[in-house]
């Protein structure tokens, strides 16, 4: 198991809050969604996760440049053809359960 560097901001800020985490492992895709979060902040939830994951597009694009020089809007753009044809035609099912609670 490798896990990822928690980023200075969130240690910094005794108010962060984790949104997701997302693995692979058993030749699939797990995660954790800290789902509800937005609607208790009075915000719709979808929105707002909408905004998340472009937010989250926006850095994959930024790290890809840093690493490999690639454009970030062409980058932006291939990651977006990508998201619409999986979401149009996936090539794996989306199972599991929402659980609630810590682990």
């Amino acid at each position: 198991m490798t896990p990822l560097v928690i980023p200075p901001a969130a240690l910094r800020d005794e108010k962060s809050i984790q949104m997701l985490s997302a693995w692979i492992a058993e030749e699939g895709l797990h995660c954790t969604l800290n789902m509800g979060f937005f609607t208790a902040c009075g915000h719709k939830e979808a929105t707002v996760w909408g905004i998340l994951l472009a937010d989250l597009i926006r850095h994959i694009a930024n790290a890809q440049y840093e690493e490999t020089g690639n454009s970030v809007s062409k980058t932006i753009q291939e990651v977006l053809v990508s998201l619409n044809e999986e979401l149009d035609e996936p090539t794996s099912d989306a199972e599991g359960e929402f659980a609630n609670g810590p682990n």
